[in-house]
């Protein structure tokens, strides 16, 4: 079945156009209800989920919508407020809930918003489950009887519920004393969370991107927008930088000189510290995106390594087939199974700090033995679906591209999940040689969408 709505992580786009609208919006909660809704056999009790949403303004309209069309299922609802999207996840598992639901357009400027669902077991909701809720929107409402509506309620501690679970993922053992750290909030679903996670643990924290005001969110602030942390860690003198994006679920770090890691290295410098602990199985789960050096890294440490596609629901999809605890990608989504059930930014950096307070060691010793290959990624805005594979003068300059690198580096194209864009990456030894290759396939994939 074809998918017209949900993409690699929910529902996204612009607020006011399909399929962001309060009335398509309202139809999805009425949709996910009706496929969701359950009544226990032994305890009469209905199906319940719970809804957070970030700081973007338009999350007030979008979760009334959804509320309403959940309701109107006969599906009871928990509104948790600004919570991050993996506090969603965490608290339907602590709660034993049926879903949950979080209003979120991640990474994207504020004018953006979507929706992604967790299951009962805080993982995203298989592709069978999401094309049922897909099947339903193309039908009309019909409102449950007024006797079997849902009802709904506000959670008033949910973000010390969460809080408390981000702190038991540190070892009991360690703190944070002595730790200056400068935590970027994105102006974003952690503002009032990550923050004093990390004070509570002991360090001393610095906090920018920490006032939002519904518009924002994820400007020149985050992990999608790092100098501004890089010049705040180095005004304060502090020891690391931690930035997350708009709904939490994305971690980057800097160091004592402000520069800049990655997902890649991060999960690295994890997977390094875990080795050879109790509990550590099989190896780790990358994507298409992650760096070559970091495959190699893991090699010559003797950790078997796999590639899924991008974007965190198939990395985790493919945790779970081989049964490995650690996987993430190089945007910085990490997820540790044995921590939580999804990407958590707070919690990935628990366990970072966790490594370096235990190795007495800065993030860039600790991780020098992985030297990023270059990685170019241009993204190329498209108007309408383009078809890579029948275009020839895509075609033709790939295969120049794979031809000069010779085995040395490589190329990857493919449809963003999230935006109308095409991704265009090249790694290799030669940073020029990857600058000048991803140019000239770009530019190749701008006369396809021109000639439409």
């Amino acid at each position: 079945m074809s998918r017209k709505y949900f993409g690699t992580d929910g529902i996204r786009g612009r607020v006011g156009q399909r399929p962001i609208t309060p009335d398509l919006v309202l139809h999805l909660g009425f949709a996910a209800g009706t496929v969701l809704a359950r009544t226990n056999p032994i305890s009469g009790e209905r199906s319940c989920v719970v809804i957070g949403k970030d700081t973007r303004i338009s999350g007030y309209m979008l979760e009334s919508a959804l509320e309403a069309g959940l309701s109107a299922a006969g599906v009871d609802v928990v509104l948790l407020g600004p919570m991050p999207t993996p506090a969603v996840a965490y608290l339907t598992r602590a709660l034993r809930l049926q879903a949950g639901i979080m209003i979120s357009a991640s990474h994207n400027p504020y004018d953006d918003n979507g929706i992604k669902f967790f299951s009962a077991a805080g993982i995203k909701l298989p592709d069978n489950v999401e094309q049922d809720i897909e099947a339903l929107l193309d039908k009309p409402m019909v409102c449950r009887e007024s006797a079997h509506l849902g009802r709904v309620r506000r959670m008033d501690d949910a973000a010390g519920r969460y809080i408390e679970f981000c702190k038991s993922t540190f070892p009991s053992t360690l703190d944070l004393k002595g730790l200056k750290l400068v935590v970027d909030c994105a102006h974003g679903a952690t503002y009032h969370i990550a923050p004093l996670v990390f004070h509570e643990l002991g360090a001393e924290v610095v906090a920018i991107g920490n006032v939002p005001n519904g518009i924002n969110i994820n400007a020149k602030c985050g992990a999608t927008h790092t100098q501004t942390l890089s010049a705040a860690v180095v005004e304060h003198q502090a020891d690391l930088g931690i930035a997350l994006d708009g709904d939490g679920d994305r971690l980057m770090m800097v160091d004592r000189s402000g520069v800049l890691y990655d997902g890649d290295q991060l999960l690295y410098a994890i997977v390094k510290h875990r080795q050879g602990q109790a509990g550590f199985n099989g190896g780790v789960v990358g994507t298409a995106m992650t760096n070559l050096a970091v495959e190699n890294a893991l090699s010559r440490r003797g950790i078997p390594f796999a590639r899924s596609r991008v974007g965190d629901r198939y990395v985790l999809e493919m945790m779970i087939e081989k049964d490995w605890n650690w996987g993430g990608e190089s945007s910085g989504h990490i997820i540790c199974r044995d921590k939580h059930t999804t990407g958590d930014g707070i919690v990935s950096a628990l366990q970072v700090l966790a490594a370096l307070v235990t190795h007495g060691a800065p993030l860039d010793e600790y991780t020098a033995e992985v030297q990023l290959y270059p990685q170019r990624l241009i993204n190329v805005r498209t108007t309408a679906p383009v078809d890579l594979e029948k275009a020839r003068g895509v075609r033709e300059a790939v295969a120049a591209a794979q031809q000069d690198l010779d085995g040395s580096g490589r190329v990857l194209l493919r449809p963003s999940g999230t935006e109308p864009l095409i991704r265009v990456m090249v790694e290799g030894e030669d940073a020029a040689r990857v600058n000048r290759w991803a140019e000239t396939i770009a530019a190749a994939v701008r006369d396809l969408t021109a000639s439409r």
